[in-house]
């Protein structure tokens, strides 16, 4: 019988493999326009979207794309004749500033004949850091770095930068009109929302500035007195859903969680498990939901509800980690972890896996990890508590003491976390 630790594993690799740009991209492809294509586009799986659409344009159009799209550094894939540029993730750089400036007018310089082609995945609203006017890439960082410790859901965070950006929130396509725009997204993001992908460049913005400035307040962010002028202009205001230049643009989806999520339940049901899925946008605390899952495995394993051992109970969506203080390392895959397995504490039969489908936990070199029935102790015999880390933000120390860590490396792909939590009769 296959082992807890290989299962869980196995199910990570199926999730990943079902959201593959190779297999996914190629399908959606519009029809061969009279003009040139223009290839652009941002997201950690931005590349080898990418690579996937101009190997088929080549071969099946018989024309030579040009464009350019960022990813984030080490998830780059060659190709023959787009340009791929590296940037940092999650806080921007210099290298996405730059590269957003030059797909903005990559996109101003298409005609009425032509098709631009923009992939999309996770990641992109770091990795495309355009400024609006008068902000500077400080600003954004500055914002970005704040957002990211206050708690805020990913729609949340990204109405603020759909609003103090130059290129976001539908901003591209008003570009790129009036060519023919279509938009191939990679969803990592609850809800599948189209406009929160990467705050959606091409996506018509129904936010507002004051919905911006709410969330700013909610989260108790202050703004330099600049920012907060800006956000007051009609200039930081997104384009009109309304405008022609959305009706020049479609836009699929051609990888999404919860199909990543079916494709780990049928490894699952190959081992002899039940699969449950709980759902694929599923947010909060990382800590507080790793209690909740905590709470219905102990249901299930000494109760036999609402499901019968062996059982996998499989989730996914983007939970988040309020830093309050100093931090240790860890991202929100061991933070869920850690607060599971602590509150399961050795529980004979239960184990579990947290891993981000990007390969990337948090600002760490790991997916995340796994869980098995005895961790707790053995981090104890490691000098690790559970508890301690939890308070001091320190998941991933935890389980690099014990030798739990997934590390993957980019997989260039990004439909956001799996969580699988196996349940065995003992």
């Amino acid at each position: 019988m296959m082992s807890a630790e290989a299962l869980l594993k196995n199910m990570f690799d199926a999730a990943v493999a079902a959201a593959n740009p190779a297999l996914v991209v190629p399908p959606h492809l519009p029809e061969k326009p009279q003009g040139r294509v223009i290839i652009l586009g941002a997201g950690k799986a931005s590349a080898a979207m990418a690579k996937a659409a101009e190997d088929t344009i080549l071969q099946s159009w018989g024309l030579v794309p040009s464009g350019l799209v960022v990813t984030q550094y080490g998830a780059a894939v060659p190709c023959q004749h787009i340009e791929i540029v590296e940037a940092n993730h999650p806080v921007p750089d210099a290298n996405g500033l730059a590269a957003a400036e030059r797909i903005l007018a990559l996109a101003e310089s298409a005609g009425e004949n032509d098709l631009v082609l923009f992939l999309v995945s996770g990641g992109g609203s770091s990795l495309l850091p355009l400024p609006g006017k008068g902000l500077t890439l400080d600003d954004k960082q500055a914002i970005n770095k704040a957002l990211l410790k206050s708690g805020a859901a990913i729609h949340e965070m990204n109405v603020v930068r759909k609003h103090l950006s130059a290129i976001k929130g539908g901003r591209l396509a008003a570009a790129a009109y009036p060519a023919r725009l279509v938009t191939l997204g990679i969803s990592d993001v609850p809800g599948d929302d189209f406009g929160t992908i990467a705050s959606g460049p091409t996506i018509a913005d129904p936010s507002t500035v004051a919905d911006a400035i709410d969330i700013l307040a909610r989260y108790k962010i202050n703004l330099p007195q600049h920012i907060a002028s800006f956000l007051e202009q009609n200039g930081a205001q997104t384009p009109d859903p309304a405008s022609a230049c959305f009706a020049q643009s479609e836009s699929v989806l051609v990888a999404k969680p919860q199909e990543s999520l079916e494709a780990a339940a049928e490894v699952a049901r190959q081992a002899g498990y039940t699969p449950m899925i709980l759902g694929d946008a599923i947010e909060g605390e990382a800590q507080d939901v790793g209690l909740v899952m905590a709470g219905i495995a102990k249901q299930v394993r000494t109760y036999g509800q609402p499901a019968q051992p062996p059982l996998a109970l499989i989730s996914g969506g983007e939970t988040t980690v309020s830093v309050n203080g100093p931090a240790g390392r860890g991202g929100r895959n061991t933070a869920f972890l850690l607060g599971f397995a602590h509150a399961v504490n050795d529980m004979p039969g239960v184990s579990a896996l947290a891993c981000d489908t990007d390969g990337i936990d948090g600002t760490q070199d790991n997916a995340g990890a796994f869980y098995l029935p005895g961790d707790i102790a053995l981090g104890r015999q490691a000098g690790r508590r559970a508890i301690n880390d939890l308070a001091a933000f320190d998941s991933y120390s935890f389980f690099e003491a014990i030798n739990r860590l997934v590390m993957t490396g980019p997989t260039l792909t990004n439909v956001n976390d799996l969580r699988v939590i196996l349940i065995d009769p003992v």
